[in-house]
């Protein structure tokens, strides 16, 4: 990361209130620790910890600082920056139009590393001050099997802290240690509180954490089921991996040495199932909903945004776009995005109180189109099999089951099928990043004699190859992209009215 000469980011420098830059006006000495987060990275820093800040700020929450762990080797680079700068870091909002909004963060008053000290990190979980216990440790974390569902009890690190008096090294065996001292202590235990941006994140954490507890100890597992809350939420805001260049221009714009700046977008989302055991902060009070069913809204997110992120991604990169705006600038994108979102997927939801869908479908195109993000289309390429089939095919299967349309959803599944070929139109060729690639790109490289053969792999389709509507759309759209490439194919999806087939 470019380093630049500026004032060292700490408490004495914002205590003398750097011009051109908002810090904290609370007193941090006064904060004590009521969330314990597993996972502190961009988002965390960019999402939850902005939400806490913001509460700190009003004048409230200050049992509800944030202590961060880290359990990964990765995580030493976060312990030493957060304790240079004593937990402080600057966030910034960037506007489409190049506006930097940027605020120093204070609601991360302590920071653990566990290998240094795993049983520091325990005392913080017993601690009764501690109620919620926090995670973004990615869908990978939770240690479930790709094929099964079922949580990994092979897993080496995770025999490893199963064995007898093991000292816990995973985010598994530290929470669950944790929560059996409190059990033996008498203390209540905290909430688990998922951040994740999984379907489902409270249940998939409640399922694997009382995997493991019960691996552990069936009444240790039975208690975890029937005690511990796990709420679900839904999380959104797009945050890039913090660009080389982010220390140098906090450096120029406000004269700080930030080691780990963050950078994100100016929309942020957190739908939260109001189920906590020990209380909560007033998140209500800084924009988080409080729901008591998350589902219709997380549903929403995967099947607008995130499919729309699918659409983006291989037409895109087959147009010749290489990053996120560039293909959401293009004026038939924007049409074949809104197509898919207001006749396909719209039709597929549930109602949300507090949300006007149709202002939201504008504003994500709105947000794909920020220049300032520099999101890249490759990174939206990448796993596209543990992707599509949670985003897109269940809008393909309701739709098919209720005679609606179909051919833009169609279209985005045969665009996957023709970048997984491997080559673009320029004849150059394309890293597959997908860990079903060495099985599916055999496939999609036969598909020009055979154009159906890429959906026969049923372990990802299902059966939708044995549907005739589908394979219609899918077929015909496979073709245009081969005879005419995917501007020419976008082209006539955005301006073609009713359906194809």
């Amino acid at each position: 990361m470019t380093r630049a000469i500026g004032t060292a980011l700490d408490a004495k420098a914002i205590d003398g209130r750097v011009a051109g830059v908002n810090g904290p006006t609370y007193d941090r000495s006064q904060i004590s620790t009521g969330i314990v987060h597993f996972g502190v990275g961009g988002f965390h820093r960019a999402h939850q910890a902005m939400y806490i800040d913001r509460l700190l700020e009003r004048g409230g929450a200050r049992e509800w600082g944030i202590c961060g762990v880290g359990v990964l080797p990765a995580d030493r680079r976060m312990r030493d920056v957060l304790a240079a700068q004593d937990g402080l870091y600057t966030l910034s909002e960037i506007e489409p139009d190049g506006t930097w909004n940027t605020r120093v963060i204070g609601s991360i008053v302590e920071y653990l590393y566990a290998p240094d000290d795993p049983e520091a990190v325990l005392d913080k979980l017993v601690d009764a001050a501690t109620r919620i216990v926090s995670l973004t440790i990615t869908e990978g974390g939770y240690n479930f099997s790709e094929t099964t569902g079922a949580f990994d009890a092979a897993n080496p690190a995770i025999r490893a802290d199963l064995a007898p008096d093991a000292v816990p090294a995973t985010v598994f065996g530290l929470i669950t240690e944790a929560l059996a001292r409190r059990r033996a202590q008498g203390i209540a235990p905290f909430t688990v509180m998922s951040c994740d941006n999984i379907e489902g994140n409270g249940r998939v954490a409640r399922a694997t954490f009382g995997a493991f507890a019960r691996l552990r100890d069936p009444e240790l597992g039975d208690w975890v089921e029937r005690e511990v809350r796990f709420p679900n939420s839904m999380v959104d805001r797009i945050t890039p991996v913090t660009p080389p260049q982010a220390t140098a221009e906090i450096a120029r714009r406000y004269g700080l040495d930030d080691r780990w700046p963050v950078v994100t977008e100016p929309f942020t989302q957190w739908v939260l199932e109001d189920s906590f055991s020990l209380g909560r902060p007033d998140l209500d009070e800084v924009g988080v909903q409080l729901v008591t069913d998350v589902a219709p809204y997380e549903l929403m997110k995967l099947r607008l945004l995130n499919a729309s992120h699918q659409a983006l991604a291989y037409l895109g990169y087959l147009s010749g776009y290489r990053l996120v705006h560039e293909a959401a600038q293009d004026p038939n994108f924007r049409r074949f995005l809104l197509r898919y979102m207001d006749r396909e997927a719209t039709p597929t939801l549930h109602p949300m109180p507090g949300v006007d869908l149709n202002r939201y479908k504008h504003t994500l195109i709105e947000r794909f189109s920020n220049p300032a993000i520099g999101d890249t289309i490759a990174r939206l390429c990448a796993e596209s099999s543990d992707r599509i089939p949670k985003w897109l095919l269940p809008v393909i299967r309701q739709q098919l089951a209720t005679g609606g349309e179909i051919d833009c959803a169609a279209a985005i599944v045969a665009s996957w099928a023709r970048y997984a070929e491997g080559i673009d139109e320029q004849g150059e060729p394309i890293e597959i990043l997908d860990r079903l690639r060495d099985r599916l790109t055999p496939l999609a490289r036969r598909q020009r004699e055979d154009p159906t053969v890429f959906l026969s792999d049923r372990a990802v389709f299902g059966d939708l190859i044995d549907q005739p509507r589908f394979v219609r759309a899918y077929v015909a759209a496979l073709r245009s992209l081969h005879a005419h490439g995917a501007q020419a194919t976008v082209a006539e999806f955005a301006h073609s009215e009713g359906q194809r087939q």
